[in-house]
């Protein structure tokens, strides 16, 4: 219909989202009614706007107008004033007393409530505290609207201009002009990135001491999102320099400032000095105090012992090897324990047999891993129930903290968790905030004994938790490397630890469950790949082809994630009248697609509904790697419906989407801790810092019937031979020695 532009009051607040601003109301104009859809950060009755959209007609709601843009005008003239005073917009003023205070003051009413409120006790009906509460209200919008004028210059938008209003008041404008980068740290949602922005419109000088302090917090906050606990002073100053586009700059007296203030904290390890941010410092420090807190140590009779795991074993007819029941009485033996080793030498096996033994001594245990999927393959291997650790930890519905803050846990030192024993497994995905706040909810006494596999890729999250612990030769380790007979049966696990030796693996040999299919590029690759889900994997493995799971190297590129969904999506998934769909930023979200969150989001609620949908069951919290599809999608009121595994289902908004992405292909760093029942795995040319043993390893060790290496065979090769690891710097393996050398 084209573009229009339409004025007037808002009249009623139909439907207001607050996440995200959307919102439907009815506007009156010129005693007209028409209904408005579209995102406004600041809403209340009675604002007068001035919009831009285009009139549509919706198929359930009639005409409405969809507004692209808008202006929040201050009324003027006398009938305007009375209209917005009479609209509601005042709490306690209705349409008679509105007409009573314009026809005393006329054009001069706004003043006279904000300046000289006591007159208003002169208009019938307003006492001296129903004056005072009307020229609060009326201050408030204004500087409300007064702080929205003055952010919009600087290009800020609405919904962040509300957040550093409601944050600081009218105190704002001067920090804006002193000091903008105080709202990196203030006020969630801006970063060193924006605050620069603003800075810039501002006329902060580029080397200001605010921006240069800012800036080392901001490469410590994006050196703890790519995995490190803290960098190297050289590789600091390198970043810091590039990020700022200040060559030469010398920061070393900036970074003393930070260190006096405790904002960041200078160690020094190698004979190199190290920066931590304080926050990833303390809890590297207090992790290693409380890991050696726990590891006490028990005098056992190991004859009786070795008698009563035999007994066990011959009960449930497991044979453990020498290494195994080893790491059965050194579990018994000692507070802290860890247990590592590759596929198919036994881990489950023994996990098993410590829990028969203690379950035996009336012992209570609980059993927990980092994501959904490695739980709910803890639960199968075991037969018990076992948990995400955010679940184990009862994550606080009220916490709204960043990474760090292990508050948002209910179960901490003052709330312990209430076992004899805890197992976490896959320990390998948990990174140092998770392992710091679990080791905070694990009382004294308890045993905690910690199971993964090292060769694993680390943690999404900062720290290299298990490597270190391992590194740091102050706690019992056994590492399995028998490869059990029936586990020697599969390809996938002989060849999984050929990788890990970096031997040579031929793929042209007939296998059951590890195939190759050679392809010249990624177009043939895609080709054979959609073959492979829709036609010859599900019969094959006995399963769905939505379980059927690419995973592959990397996000961008030919076969890339991002290229990769979208030609998934669109063979896999595609448009259909009785599907509803939406285009959200650069992804179409589809009724039926299979999607992935991409971050820990604790305050997103779930529900589980029986068949008569019927909530049985409430929670909150969804985390990165948990994967779902889109039941349904209401464009209307902008929501979409996910449900993921073990029937949760979640509503999101449109703007909480950016949360999720589609997983019909994942990267292999996003499928740790999850097991599929066919794995298809696109090998061509990439950057050598990704086509790594590590990651070819991970990769294939998630596949249980069958893995399909897809593409060039050299290049495959290429990536056993490239050990090249990504380096990650990490401190608690020199943490835990220093508190074991203080201990001694």
């Amino acid at each position: 219909m084209g573009q229009s532009v339409i004025e007037g009051y808002v009249d009623n607040i139909v439907f207001r989202n607050e996440d995200n601003g959307y919102s439907v109301f009815v506007i009156n104009e010129d005693s007209d009614e028409t209904t408005c859809v579209g995102n406004f950060q600041y809403l209340s009755t009675g604002e007068y706007l001035s919009m831009e959209g285009e009139f549509i007609e919706h198929q359930m709601y009639g005409k409405q107008f969809k507004v692209s843009s808008y202006e929040m005008k201050v009324p003027e003239g006398t009938e305007d004033i009375k209209k917005y005073l009479g609209s509601g917009a005042i709490k306690g003023i209705g349409p008679a007393m509105a007409e009573r205070i314009v026809k005393k003051f006329g054009s001069d009413t706004f003043r006279v409530m904000e300046e000289e409120p006591e007159r208003l006790i002169n208009v019938k009906g307003i006492s001296e505290r129903k004056a005072v509460d009307i020229s609060n209200q009326v201050q408030e919008k204004r500087d409300m609207r007064k702080a929205m004028i003055f952010l919009q210059q600087y290009g800020i938008n609405l919904n962040l201009a509300v957040k550093i209003y409601k944050q600081y008041g009218a105190k704002m404008y001067g920090i804006l002009k002193e000091n903008p980068y105080k709202m990196a740290d203030d006020i969630d949602g801006v970063g060193f990135k924006i605050a620069d922005e603003i800075a810039s419109k501002i006329g902060i000088n580029t080397d200001s001491d605010f921006r240069i302090k800012s800036g080392i917090a901001y490469v410590l906050v994006q050196a703890s999102q790519n995995g490190h606990t803290y960098l190297p002073i050289d590789v600091l100053r390198r970043e810091v320099r590039e990020l700022l586009a200040i060559p030469g700059l010398d920061m070393d007296a900036h970074i003393s400032d930070l260190a006096v203030d405790k904002k960041i904290i200078v160690k020094k390890a190698d004979d190199v000095d190290t920066v931590y941010s304080a926050n990833a410092y303390y809890t590297e420090l207090n992790t290693a105090v409380m890991l050696q807190k726990l590891d006490s140590k028990a005098v056992v009779d190991e004859i009786r012992l070795r008698e009563k795991i035999l007994a066990l074993a011959d009960g449930t007819g497991i044979c453990l090897d020498e290494l195994q029941e080893k790491a059965v009485i050194e579990t018994v033996k000692n507070g802290v324990m860890v247990i590592t080793g590759g596929p198919g030498t036994g881990k489950t096996t023994t996990i098993n047999t410590i829990i028969d033994l203690f379950e035996s001594e009336g012992m209570e245990i609980l059993l927990a891993a980092p994501t959904g999927r490695a739980a709910k393959r803890m639960k199968e291997a075991t037969g018990r129930d076992a948990k995400t650790i955010h679940r184990l930890l009862e994550v606080s519905v009220s916490a709204d903290g960043d990474i760090g803050d292990g508050e948002r846990f209910e179960r901490n030192e003052q709330n312990p968790l209430e076992a004899d024993a805890v197992i976490i497994d896959e320990m390998s995905m948990v990174d140092i905030y998770l392992m710091h706040s679990l080791l905070k909810a694990v009382a004294v006494g308890t045993r905690l004994i910690l199971v993964g596999d090292v060769n694993q890729l680390p943690s999404v999250g900062p720290g290299n938790v298990l490597k270190d612990i391992i590194n740091s030769e102050c706690f019992h380790v056994v590492k399995l490397n028998k490869i059990f007979r029936q586990a020697g049966e599969s390809d996938i696990i002989v060849n999984a630890h050929k990788i890990h030796r970096g031997e040579y693996i031929d793929l042209k040999k007939r296998s059951k469950d590890f195939l190759y299919l050679k392809r010249p590029d990624a177009n043939h690759i895609i080709s054979a790949t959609l073959t492979l889900i829709k036609e010859k994997l599900p019969l094959y493995v006995d399963a769905d082809m939505m379980e059927i799971q690419v995973l592959t190297p990397m996000r961008k590129g030919l076969l890339g994630v991002e290229r990769l969904n979208k030609i998934l999506q669109e063979y896999l998934n595609p448009p259909d009248s009785s599907k509803r769909q939406e285009e959200i930023g650069e992804k179409i979200f589809r009724e039926g697609d299979k999607v992935m969150q991409i971050k820990n989001d604790y305050q997103l609620e779930w529900e589980v509904n029986n068949r008569y949908g019927i909530a049985v069951e409430k929670g909150m919290g969804v985390f990165n790697g948990d994967t779902g599809k889109i039941k349904s999608i209401n464009k209307y009121l902008e929501i979409m419906e996910v449900e993921f595994e073990e029937g949760k289902t979640v509503k999101y908004t449109f703007k909480q989407t950016e949360e999720l992405e589609h997983a019909y292909a994942v990267t292999i760093h996003k499928s740790q801790g999850s097991e599929y029942p066919a794995v298809i795995i696109p090998v061509l040319n990439g950057p050598q810092m990704l086509m790594t043993r590590n990651l070819i390893y991970t990769a294939v060790t998630r596949a249980k019937k069958c893995v399909c290496i897809v593409g060039d065979e050299e290049e495959f090769r290429r990536m056993v031979d490239n050990t090249m690891e990504q380096k990650r710097y990490s401190g608690l393996e020199w943490r835990i020695r220093e508190i074991n050398e203080t201990e001694i």
